[in-house]
């Protein structure tokens, strides 16, 4: 098929593409310790790259998404029915098969695992993922609840000033703290029933403005005071609102030189840091990630006029499954594979092989059979809610029309 006669692909298929690098990169990263750890790289972290590059591209689409809309109940219906349904599905099946493979040892057998477990704000109320890979949606969670806020205060706009203050941030709590006050089960508890009682209000319409300012505020405070690590916590944000201040320079709306701050601020903070002790986070391999994250997605943009090759578009669009089911499947592989690092590189390349269209299946089955109807069901609530109350935000403007999925 000539190129003139193949369909067209989405506009932001690029984004798509960058999803699908991510995803792959993160399951490299759990894979090659297991499967080849001949062939990991130490001198950048491949799952921090891929994460970095989900943060950046979540910066960038979020808040269009959210001015398409121009609606606080539409976005966060279609937020509730892409997350939550496949999250449930797999923290279930990993309890559920904990007589076979057990739970991971960080995590507590409680009821505040249990609450922060129902808000994903895991990373910031110290509890820890039933899956490894959960502890990134607390900041996926955050960055939402956060620009909800802003977009009811008409503060959304300013995307490279927050970039830079969540930058300086990061400088500055990796000065001044080693890790999170605020512990204990209580912080689980409390957010959880702040977050269930403010979404409730978002959706609804009830009280929505004040629900979204404290929603806002408990963010940031769990962010600053309760991430593991909060100089990363903070750092996350700034990429991500660094990712926001890209969207705003394509449509003409602000300047590019607050990101390459940003980048740069970001980068340095390990150097001042008190605490620094993973291996990824050592200046040399943290400046190294952080400038491949910045050269994949440059490299995306620059060729978002361009065709790219399908196979990753396709990854993109199942990577919320990917990402999620493969390091339990990956667990429940080797469980019964056995310990394949001192076995012939041969079989480990066959087993590697394997094991990766396990994930894939998996990840294309989850994604045609939970994600797919959950999202559609989660449009039609939100099309019906939505011709029987008006629920418009402040910005329903000109900025609703943002071409953002």
């Amino acid at each position: 098929m000539s190129e003139a006669s193949a369909p067209a692909q989405p506009r932001l298929a690029w984004l798509d593409a960058l999803r699908g690098i991510g995803a792959l990169a993160v399951v490299a990263e759990h894979m090659t310790p297991w499967f080849l750890p001949s062939v990991r790289p130490q001198w950048f972290h491949l799952g921090v790259y891929g994460i970095f590059v989900f943060f950046l591209v979540s910066g960038y689409i979020i808040p269009a998404s959210l001015e398409r809309h121009g609606d606080v109940r539409t976005f966060w219906l279609s937020r509730v029915f892409r997350l939550y349904p496949l999250f449930l599905a797999v923290g279930l099946l990993v309890v559920a098969l904990h007589w076979w493979v057990p739970v991971r040892e960080a995590v507590e057998r409680d009821w505040a695992s249990v609450a922060g477990h129902a808000t994903m704000l895991l990373d910031v109320v110290d509890v820890a993922g039933v899956a490894d890979t959960m502890w990134t949606l607390s900041y996926e969670m955050v960055f939402y609840l956060m620009v909800t806020a802003l977009f009811m205060v008409r503060l959304h706009h300013r995307s490279g000033l927050l970039a830079m203050l969540f930058a300086a941030g990061a400088v500055a709590t990796g000065v001044l703290m080693t890790r999170g006050v605020l512990t204990g089960g209580w912080v689980a508890y409390v957010s959880c029933a702040v977050f269930v009682t403010g979404l409730v209000c978002l959706i609804t319409g009830r009280f929505r403005r004040t629900a979204a300012a404290v929603l806002g505020v408990m963010a940031l405070t769990l962010l600053v005071l309760g991430s593991r690590v909060p100089w990363v916590g903070v750092a996350v944000l700034a990429l991500m609102f660094a990712g926001t201040a890209i969207y705003r320079w394509e449509r003409g709306e602000g300047r590019l030189w607050p990101v390459a701050v940003t980048l740069v601020a970001v980068a340095c903070v390990p150097f001042l840091a008190i605490m620094a002790g993973w291996w990824w986070v050592q200046p040399d391999i943290w400046i190294t990630t952080i400038v491949l994250v910045a050269a994949t997605f440059a490299a995306g943009m620059a060729l978002r006029g361009r065709r790219v090759p399908r196979v990753l578009v396709w990854l993109g669009l199942v990577s919320y499954s990917l990402y999620l089911v493969h390091h339990p499947l990956l667990r429940y592989f080797t469980w019964v594979s056995g310990d394949l690092r001192a076995e012939p590189l041969p079989y480990q390349l066959a087993m590697t092989a394997l094991a990766l269209t396990m994930v894939v299946l998996v990840s294309a089955f989850t994604y045609r059979f939970v994600e797919r109807p959950m999202q559609e069901l989660g449009r039609r609530i939100a099309r019906s809610r939505s011709s029987t109350v008006p629920a418009r935000g402040p910005a329903e403007d000109a900025s609703a029309t943002s071409a953002a999925r």
